[in-house]
């Protein structure tokens, strides 16, 4: 399976000719490029950086082809489109163009009291690779490979060291990158990588790059 970073939180997964995207949200200039080609479209939250519904409602519109799972919230914007929009939570299973997901996750990780929490889910496609969404939530399978979220404000280095450690995947590949400069990405990479406190190597990819899982 080859997996294809987009800016920020956006990834696309390929295998056998069929390409499901997670997370094309209006942070992602290439999202819209990414949603054309794909099978399927999965949504962890509804916050702009994950989410584009003007983007999604565009292209379920163009293509009756292509179906798009999300929590409730984001399936209640974009509507039913005659049953191509599905609305899932924590414990559900589906396929999609010969993949196979499992959601796993439920709320976003705080941010500070007086924010409320929106509803997350994490995505595992194919038993590999999982997507948490903007949470550090341990899912209670093996994971092969772990996107990690490395900025935002709710973010912390020594939560995520400890995600890390607690999911204890094969690979580590960063994701929701923006708000860190290049140094910065470079500077977690030391402290959360091989030669820092998880032992694991953390993936830096620059858009449009792709890697084998």
């Amino acid at each position: 399976m080859k997996l294809t970073k987009y800016a920020h939180a956006c990834v696309a997964l390929e295998k056998d000719g069929v390409t499901l995207v997670l997370d094309p949200g209006k942070y992602t200039p290439e999202a819209k490029e990414a949603v054309a080609g794909a099978a399927g479209v999965l949504v962890t939250h509804d916050h702009a950086d994950h989410f584009d519904a003007e983007l999604l409602t565009a292209a379920l519109d163009a293509r009756p082809d292509l179906l798009v799972f999300a929590p409730a919230a984001v399936a209640e914007q974009l509507g039913e489109h005659g049953g191509r929009v599905r609305a899932v939570a924590s414990g559900d299973t589906f396929t999609v163009g010969g993949f196979s997901v499992a959601v796993d996750g439920e709320r976003h990780a705080v941010i500070h009291p007086d924010i409320p929490r929106a509803d997350n889910v994490g995505f595992l496609v194919d038993g590999t690779v999982f997507h948490p969404g903007d949470s550090y939530h341990v899912p209670d399978v093996a994971v092969e490979t772990l996107l990690l979220p490395t900025s935002g404000p709710w973010t912390k280095l020594s939560e995520a060291a400890d995600y890390v450690r607690a999911v204890k995947p094969e690979r580590v590949v960063q994701i929701h990158e923006l708000l860190l400069s290049e140094l910065g990405q470079q500077s977690t990479a030391a402290i959360l990588g091989e030669g820092g406190l998880t032992g694991k190597p953390l993936t830096i990819l620059a858009p449009g790059e792709s890697l084998t899982v």
